[in-house]
């Protein structure tokens, strides 16, 4: 058998059907995605020489092509996040530029590009369905956005800008994580730990002896506080030493802001190619361009949703100071009537011990995971009229841990399956939970016969194994993030969109994608939902009610104050990147001291450089997006009032919202514009009511 022959069986490139991860090892990347690349570039040249403007023509081809390359590409990234070794690091580094050179030449390829175009103009546009409508437009406005129109000059300029800025962001990251390691606090005695609780101090004597203490211990120290949040947040909740948190409150608010890690250059440049890359394919500014392919139609309807969202919550971010300084008042604070920034989390936290009495702790043994699990799959069966029944040993896995199962119709006909990996694994595996795609559903012919290939998808949490004879024990906040990544799922495997291109979460604007993972989160304040799993794993009981008014009430402790901290950043965001033009009279700082007279209720202070920190807008993909949050938040929000308004105990109705929900939101993915599909839905636009009334800062109507 010759090499060639056995690089085509290679296990990676198999470009179909349940991955069979036993199978792949690391020394096979780099040769099977040699081979694959190799195929590719080939079959993209026939199919750019005798490209015809139809569907069978350009649209199922290429799909086929890019299909391989997701498949494969796929179980390299799934493996590089739960299976990680230094092996498959150095061949994945190998292999990535040159997929994603290969992506940007599919990016900017002109014959396809002037294909669709064809394709959109031609008679048999309108008897396309409009699931394949989509698939084609975005086609277009993706190729656009790449630089597809652009020759000569203007391209090269294009592609070396995006170069550029992919450096930037990564210097951007590396100058922040610099200088927050650069800094520590070191304490010695014990009236500096004062407060303090054990495992910040466990945490503290750790970071002191990587810093060199050998003998640095928890309960004698010395101790390190650093400007990582596990270690500074903790400290600034807890530390009882006034002087000591404003000390670590101005070391963080200042992180990359002077000497070599100074990120203000950075910002400037970052902002100015923005612009200029923007203006390159025809846009006014980097804002427009962000939301040419977003939900928000423009840049004023999210001004509106920010607005409606600021006003509601400004009087009510007043008072939460208000009530914070008579509680530190009533504890005889000295600082009662002045409180700066480094005292709120400190007050907060001796105020919300108070009002809720209760640690997250004492509510683990209510929740161990075949019960939340139980719970889960009894609410969408509910909600959805689906049942999901384990399928261990159907499926190949990559750990022992994984299990899969089967969701099923009514009728009890397979519709899809998921891959479920719960425990963390923090020598492989990393951190975060997410829902990410195996398979997706499609339309397949072959020999005359039409039949549809079902979804399948990964959930990843990253909760506590299982201990000695215990059950994997869940934080209340694990098991929203739970049901988080559920809703991803459920949006991926309920589909009845038969074309890849649009079927599931694909081509779902990213402001509007968060809706049904959102969603699934207020089932877990549900009354039902909730006691139909929190039982006790040892006695059985189930969970105290007087927990659960405290789990209600805590919920929307200092709403106002946190809804406000997410419109100072969204409108910051958007103003740098609608408004602001580098080089005027304004510096980014003096922006965002602007927009803090209205969207905070204490200023920041002179010396804050809190921009030279914002990495989800220097180096993340929120730039003139971070709005989004609260977008998706609104939508999620006020799918769940549809199921209040219909009545939480009424089964009945609650069946006929859920089987509306699922024929609309999660069958519908992105064959349609999200509005019209929450329209469907809902059978109006979205209102922020809902949001705000379940954030308590509306009256209950």
């Amino acid at each position: 058998m010759s090499a060639t022959a056995t690089i085509s069986q290679s296990p990676l490139v198999q470009g179909c059907g349940l991955p069979p991860f036993a199978e792949i090892t690391p020394d096979q990347v780099e040769p099977a995605f040699r081979h694959l690349l190799a195929d590719l570039k080939q079959q993209l040249d026939i199919l750019e020489a005798n490209v015809e403007p139809t569907w069978s023509g350009l649209v199922e081809p290429l799909e086929r092509l890019t299909e391989r390359l997701h498949w494969s590409w796929g179980i390299l990234n799934h493996l590089m996040a739960v299976q990680n070794s230094p092996e498959l690091r150095i061949a994945y580094e190998k292999v990535q530029p040159q997929v994603v050179q290969f992506m940007n030449t599919l990016g900017q390829s002109k014959p396809i590009y002037n294909a669709f175009k064809a394709l959109r103009a031609s008679r048999t546009w309108v008897t396309l369905e409009s699931a394949q409508q989509r698939i084609v437009e975005a086609a277009i406005r993706d190729a656009k956005l790449s630089g597809v129109g652009l020759e000569g000059e203007a391209r090269e300029r294009f592609n070396a800008i995006q170069m550029q800025l992919a450096e930037l962001a990564t210097k951007f990251s590396n100058h922040l994580l610099d200088a927050t390691t650069a800094f520590s606090l070191s304490l010695t005695t014990k009236a500096e730990i004062e407060g303090l609780p054990s495992s910040l101090l466990s945490l503290a004597a750790q970071a002191a002896r990587a810093a060199g203490e050998e003998n640095a211990t928890p309960e004698h120290g010395p101790w390190h506080i650093t400007l990582d949040f596990p270690s500074y947040f903790p400290f600034m909740q807890h530390s009882t030493r006034r002087d000591l948190r404003e000390k670590l409150y101005k070391a963080y608010i200042t992180r990359a802001t002077v000497g070599e890690l100074d990120n203000n250059p950075l910002i400037d440049i970052i902002l100015e190619l923005r612009q200029e890359l923007a203006q390159l394919i025809g846009f006014e500014n980097f804002a427009e361009l962000s939301l040419a392919s977003k939900m928000a139609k423009n840049v004023q309807a999210v001004e509106k949703l920010l607005e409606e969202l600021r006003q509601a919550s400004y009087d009510a971010a007043v008072k939460d100071l208000e009530a914070l300084k008579v509680f530190a008042k009533a504890k005889g604070a000295a600082e009662a009537d002045n409180l700066q920034h480094w005292d709120i989390s400190f007050w907060a936290e001796r105020q919300q011990e108070e009002k809720f009495a209760f640690t997250a702790e004492e509510l683990h043994p209510y929740f161990p995971l075949p019960q939340v699990l139980d719970g889960l799959f009894g609410l969408v069966k509910r909600l959805f009229g689906v049942t999901v029944t384990p399928a261990d040993g159907q499926a190949p896995v990559w750990h022992e841990d994984v299990r899969y199962f089967q969701i099923s119709d009514k009728h009890g006909n397979a519709i899809a399956y998921f891959y479920l990996d719960p425990y963390s694994r923090p020598a492989e595996k990393r951190g975060g939970a997410w829902m990410d795609v195996c398979i997706h559903r499609r339309k397949i012919k072959e020999n005359g016969i039409t039949s549809i290939r079902l979804p399948v998808a990964y959930l990843i949490c990253n909760q506590t194994p299982p201990v000695d004879d215990k059950p994997s024990l869940m934080t209340f906040d694990e098991v929203e993030t739970l049901f988080h990544e559920f809703g991803h799922g459920l949006h991926h495997m309920l589909t009845k969109v038969d074309y890849t291109g649009a079927a599931g979460i694909n081509n779902v604007e990213w402001d509007a994608v968060e809706l049904p993972s959102q969603f699934m989160e207020n089932w877990c304040y549900d009354r039902p939902t909730l006691f139909g799993m929190a039982k006790h794993y040892e006695t059985g009981e189930p969970l105290p009610e007087h927990y659960y008014q405290k789990l209600l009430a805590a919920r929307n402790y200092m709403s106002g104050s946190a809804m406000l901290r997410q419109i100072h950043l969204s409108s910051v965001d958007l103003e740098l990147h609608y408004r602001y033009r580098p080089g005027g009279k304004e510096t980014p700082v003096d922006v965002r001291q602007r927009i803090a007279k209205t969207t905070t209720v204490l200023p920041p202070l002179p010396e804050d450089g809190f921009l030279c920190a914002f990495g989800h807008i220097f180096e993340g993909g929120y730039a003139a997006g971070y709005y989004s949050y609260k977008w998706a938040e609104v939508l999620s929000a006020d799918a769940f009032a549809a199921f209040e308004e219909a009545g939480l105990g009424d089964e009945q109705a609650i069946h006929d919202t859920g089987r509306r929900y699922r024929d609309t939101v999660l069958a519908l993915g992105g064959s349609k514009h999200p509005m019209e599909v929450f329209q469907a839905f809902r059978g109006r636009e979205p209102s922020t009511t809902a949001l705000l009334k379940h954030n308590g800062l509306l009256p209950a109507v």
